[in-house]
């Protein structure tokens, strides 16, 4: 199977200084926001720590999936979207408008994103826009229904990939990363950031 209609994927699109950069301008964010590994509404603990950037925030607990503006720890706003990460979102994504999340998801050791659907966003039209920094990752991409074929390829660390259109509902997940394949993370691991619109544009 190929990847659906809407699935583009930019290998290297971040060179190493700008890696380098975005890494640490990351990190540095969020120390106000601490990641943390969620709960789902069945009360299983997610094996990916999370936090967030941007105006609204995914978080998960007992009460289900959703975006709130504050942590759930802290309860402070989300640090801001860097720059960098807006430019590409103008860059590939909508020039006009911006992005109001930015997931933040770190992977260490056996973490892994099973199979599934971005579908908490006021409006399903806008697309996703992912970043991959550190660790090189096995991703798992589908169809629109969870029994469709699915496809897997490595996203390294500088990889860009876009959701949109058919693409933007397809079933998708991280099978596994490959500890050790990349030292651009204090630490080890990989962090994937994931731009979307969330809220609705008025």
């Amino acid at each position: 199977m190929s990847a659906p209609p809407g699935f583009r994927l930019l290998p290297a699109r971040l060179d190493l200084t700008a890696q380098q950069a975005l890494v640490q301008a990351v990190l540095a964010l969020i120390e106000a926001a601490p990641p943390a590994c969620y709960r789902t509404p069945g009360g299983r603990a997610m094996s990916v720590a999370m936090t967030s950037l941007g105006a609204l925030g995914w978080v998960s607990d007992g009460r289900g999936y959703r975006y709130a503006a504050t942590h759930p720890a802290t309860g402070k706003p989300w640090p801001p979207i860097p720059q960098s990460l807006l430019d590409l979102w103008a860059d590939l994504a909508d020039p006009r408008t911006p992005p109001d999340a930015c997931l933040v998801n770190l992977y260490r050791g056996a973490a892994r994103m099973g199979l599934h659907q971005d579908r908490d966003e006021a409006e399903l039209t806008w697309p996703v826009l992912s970043v991959s920094l550190g660790d090189t990752a096995i991703f798992r991409i589908g169809g629109v229904l969870r029994s469709d074929p699915t496809a897997s390829l490595r996203l390294s660390s500088g990889d860009v990939c876009l959701l949109s259109g058919e693409a933007r509902l397809a079933h998708h997940g991280v099978d596994r990363i490959l500890p050790g394949s990349s030292r651009l993370i204090p630490g080890g691991g990989r962090l994937n950031l994931t731009l979307r619109r969330a809220a609705t544009v008025s």
